[in-house]
């Protein structure tokens, strides 16, 4: 797969949905390339006090994704969707020792293509799967649709990419956009 450019998608008439698609790529390349400008050992040092790490962040976003766009909006299974999180009651994220940029990047081109897959079939109004992460929902309770969840998705990634901005400049990384 062909890494996106990394430059914010034109504004202008067309699909609503492939404008989401976008900016998803657009976001996903930035946290990427905020991540691979750093030295090895400052992508799992923390300099902040929630103690978070840029490639935990990363890994993050890529369970993040999943959990709304497959797990959530498809009700596909998948393994270990709060994968991010597991086994660290004392941070909110982590990676499994042994995972590495190269592998987080794996995950991110895998649900980036799923959920370009899904945006690209489905209706945005449709509401989503009330199987996989929604599946304990009592009837009466609303899902969110697809619109909803490219947005929610979209601000998880503009305000972790914000994020990584001061991690970078933080550990002597390149500045600004």
């Amino acid at each position: 797969m062909t890494e996106p450019t990394r430059a914010e998608p034109a504004p202008g008439p067309g699909d609503e949905a492939a404008h989401h698609a976008a900016y998803l790529d657009f976001y996903r390349a930035t946290c990427l390339e905020k991540c691979r400008s750093l030295v090895a050992n400052e992508l799992t040092r923390t300099r902040l006090p929630s103690a978070w790490t840029p490639l935990e962040l990363l890994h993050h976003l890529a369970h993040m994704e999943r959990r709304w766009f497959t797990w959530g909006f498809a009700g596909e299974p998948v393994a270990d969707p709060w994968g991010d999180s597991a086994g660290r009651d004392d941070l909110p994220w982590s990676v499994p020792d042994g995972l590495g940029l190269p592998r987080v990047e794996a995950m991110l081109h895998e649900q980036a293509a799923r959920t370009r897959a899904i945006l690209a079939s489905r209706d945005l109004g449709e509401p989503a799967s009330r199987a996989g992460r929604f599946a304990d929902l009592d009837p009466d309770q609303h899902v969110p649709g697809l619109r909803w969840i490219c947005f929610h998705v979209l601000q998880e990634y503009a305000r972790h990419a914000g994020h990584l901005d001061v991690a970078v400049e933080l550990a002597g990384g390149p500045v600004g956009e």
